[in-house]
C-alpha cells in the first residue's frame, strides 16, 4: 500500500523528528536552564559573618544553588548536544538558517561556559573562625582575593551565559516559525510571563545576594570587601 507523502513523512521521515528536536532543545534552554539561572541568581544563602563553612553539604542549603549551576548546567549543554544531533539527522546535515545558526551558538557558547569554568582560577578559604576573624591562616585563592584571572573569567561567564539564553530565544522564534508546535508556541509564552513575575517577586523581596559576601561573609577583612570599603569611602 502507496501512502500519501505527507502522511509517511508524518509518521517515518523527518516531521517526528523535528517534533523531538523541537521539545528537546525547548524543555533544555527554555525551561531548565532558566530555572537554574533564577535558582543561581536568588537561591544564594544570605551574607553571615562566616560565609559557606568549609565541607558544607552540596545539596544542603548553603551550596545547593552552586551545584545546580555547576552540575546541573553542565548536562544540560552535553544534552543540547545531542538535541543538536537529532536535528542534524532530521535535515541531513548543516544549513545557512537563522534558526540552524541561532542553534549552533546557542550550543557552541553552552559548551563554552563549561570549558572557561576550567579557567576560573582558585578558590580560596571555606574556615569559618578564618572567615570571622583577621587571624592566620587564611588560605587565599583567586575568588577570595578576586584576582585578574577571576574578575576576567566572571565578566567573560556572566556575559557570555545572558548572551547564550539570547541564542536560544532566537533558535526557539526561527524555529516555530519554519515549523511551528503549538504546545511549544504556547508554554514559551506563559514561561515568559511566569519567569518575569518570578524574578520581580524575589527581588523585591530582597533574596539576590552579593555572591562575594555569601560564599566568604561579611568581614570587612576579607579582600574584596575591604577593596569595595575603600572605593565607597573615595566617593
Amino acid at each position: 500500500m502507496n501512502l500519501p507523502q505527507s502522511l509517511y513523512d508524518e509518521v517515518f521521515g523527518t516531521t517526528p523528528h523535528w517534533i523531538y528536536h523541537a521539545w528537546l532543545m525547548f524543555t533544555i534552554w527554555i525551561v531548565l536552564v532558566p530555572a537554574v539561572l533564577l535558582l543561581t541568581r536568588f537561591g544564594k544563602p544570605a551574607p553571615s559573618l562566616i560565609g559557606i563553612p568549609k565541607g558544607s553539604p552540596k545539596l544542603g542549603r548553603k551550596l545547593f544553588w552552586f551545584t545546580m549551576h555547576r552540575v546541573g548546567l553542565s548536562v544540560l549543554a552535553m544534552a543540547s548536544i545531542v538535541g543538536g544531533a537529532v536535528a542534524i539527522a532530521a535535515s541531513g546535515g548543516f544549513s545557512a538558517t537563522l534558526h540552524s545558526v541561532s542553534g549552533i551558538a546557542t550550543v557552541f557558547f553552552g559548551v563554552m561556559q563549561i570549558v572557561s569554568a576550567w579557567f576560573r582560577g582558585s578558590h580560596g578559604v571555606r574556615n569559618p573562625a578564618a572567615s570571622a576573624t583577621n587571624e592566620p591562616p587564611v588560605p587565599h585563592g583567586d575568588h577570595y582575593d578576586m584576582t585578574a584571572r577571576r574578575r576576567w573569567f566572571e565578566a567573560y561567564h556572566k556575559t557570555v551565559g545572558w548572551l547564550t539564553i539570547a541564542c536560544a530565544l532566537a533558535a526557539v522564534a526561527t524555529g516555530l516559525s519554519q515549523f511551528w508546535v503549538p504546545g511549544v508556541g504556547v508554554v514559551l509564552a506563559l514561561l515568559a510571563v511566569l519567569y518575569a513575575l518570578i524574578a520581580v517577586v524575589l527581588e523585591a523581596g530582597g533574596y539576590r545576594h552579593d555572591t562575594y559576601m555569601s560564599n566568604f561573609g561579611t568581614g570587612a577583612h576579607h579582600p574584596f570587601n575591604e577593596k569595595r570599603i575603600e572605593e565607597m569611602s573615595r566617593r
